[in-house]
């Protein structure tokens, strides 16, 4: 009977007691009975985890198809050998942490990637270093997963021959942040993604896009850092996408934008700093688009909105020491400027309310010139570039008659 006891005691530990407690370490070392990850891998079981202590394996097309942890101990390499690829996972809940993955060779064929997530839900990818691969990290069809603390390298010499440190495409729910890409072609893509935020990521130096979203809804980026890209951020074809508290620097080029929006409606951008800059916002074919409380400093242009863009709301941002505050190319415009504080007004406050008693046309005569004759631009600052504007303003014939700031504030608004 006690015999009996004991038994079904023992058969309730096995069978009803979860997972996790049979759960096991497995050790990958140079010098341990297990050297190889992909070996590890497949001796494996649902929740184990693979620790891999520090050294060169030269590993590559690891399979992950069950729900287990991979950390490294003082950052362990994985060289690629310019062969194939690194990780793909295939299963959800995988954590991969605390590695540097190396060497991955183009190939326009296939999207090789360091790590690629794939159908997968709840996957987490953290403080990794990833150096020299086609694609850093590639999402696809995923959802639910955490990219953060990753330090993503390359050194791309054209945008055809490079992929994206991050790469998400038809993915839901992800968290990117405090990521650093450089050296790629896009620093972060997204293609029909939605419900992500991306927050305090720093993206420079990319040969295109620092972040480009392409079709990609109701996604929220803030407090990013986008510096010395090809062009800082492009937004396309999508709509619902909060641009908050972000600073766009140094993106300078014939072609070059600190925010680029082209098809893109109902969003809002506050709060963000828009800093040297050939462009800082261009708009193309906007809508419903809500632009406040930005600081645009010492751009070319700080805004190049075109006559497709309405009913687009700009009010509370200071426009200071830019060539051009706002540029056109159309004769109307169907977007509102009210409250902002520009630097070139002169006008007057007799009340001392703190709001000007004369509206401000901010599309200047000569910016029109410089968008038909690039040429022209030698003239900047020259005498005659203030003999056209100040009678322009006396007159005004060919700027946009509704394009007027009917509040201009006095100082430069501080925000809190």
């Amino acid at each position: 009977m006690i015999f009996k006891l004991h038994y079904i005691v023992f058969t309730f530990i096995i069978f009803i007691i979860p997972g996790p407690v049979l759960c096991k370490d497995i050790i990958v070392c140079p010098d341990c009975e297990i050297r190889s990850v992909k070996e590890a891998i497949s001796q494996s079981a649902n929740g184990d985890r693979i620790i891999i202590k520090k050294g060169i394996y030269t590993e590559n097309n690891l399979s992950i198809d069950k729900e287990i942890e991979i950390t490294g101990e003082d950052f362990p390499v994985i060289d690629l050998e310019f062969k194939y690829q690194g990780f793909i996972i295939k299963s959800n809940n995988v954590k991969i942490s605390g590695l540097e993955i190396r060497n991955i060779s183009v190939n326009y064929m296939t999207d090789l990637s360091a790590i690629k997530v794939e159908n997968s839900e709840n996957c987490v990818i953290e403080n990794n270093v990833i150096t020299d691969t086609f694609f850093a990290l590639y999402l696809a069809n995923s959802d639910g997963c955490l990219i953060k603390n990753n330090k993503i390298s390359c050194r791309a010499m054209s945008e055809s021959s490079s992929g994206n440190g991050i790469h998400l495409w038809k993915c839901n729910n992800i968290t990117i942040e405090y990521n650093e890409t450089t050296g790629h072609r896009d620093g972060i893509y997204f293609e029909f993604v939605k419900k992500t935020t991306i927050t305090a990521n720093y993206s420079h130096n990319n040969l295109r896009y620092g972040l480009h979203f392409m079709f990609s809804d109701s996604n929220v980026y803030r407090e990013n850092t986008f510096r010395e890209n090809g062009a800082g951020v492009a937004v396309m074809y999508t709509r619902n996408i909060e641009m908050t508290d972000n600073k766009f620097e140094d993106n300078w080029g014939p072609a070059s934008y600190g925010l680029l929006l082209k098809d893109i409606s109902r969003s809002l951008i506050k709060r963000n700093l828009f800093y040297k800059n050939t462009t800082g916002i261009y708009m193309e074919g906007c809508e419903q688009i809500q632009v406040e409380e930005n600081e645009f400093k010492s751009n070319g242009w700080a805004t190049r909105i075109l006559g497709n863009c309405m009913n687009n709301k700009f009010t509370g941002n200071n426009f200071v020491s830019n060539t051009f505050d706002v540029s056109s190319n159309s004769s109307r415009s169907e977007n509102i400027y009210s409250g902002n504080y520009w630097d070139k007004y002169d006008g007057y406050d007799l009340d001392r309310n703190g709001t000007g008693d004369v509206s401000y046309r901010p599309v200047s005569l000569y910016s029109m010139i410089v968008d038909k004759v690039p040429e022209s631009i030698i003239l900047l600052r020259s005498f005659i570039v203030e003999l056209i504007d100040a009678t322009e303003k006396a007159m005004p014939v060919l700027i946009p008659e509704t394009l007027i700031d009917d509040n201009p504030k006095m100082k430069m608004i501080e925000y809190d």
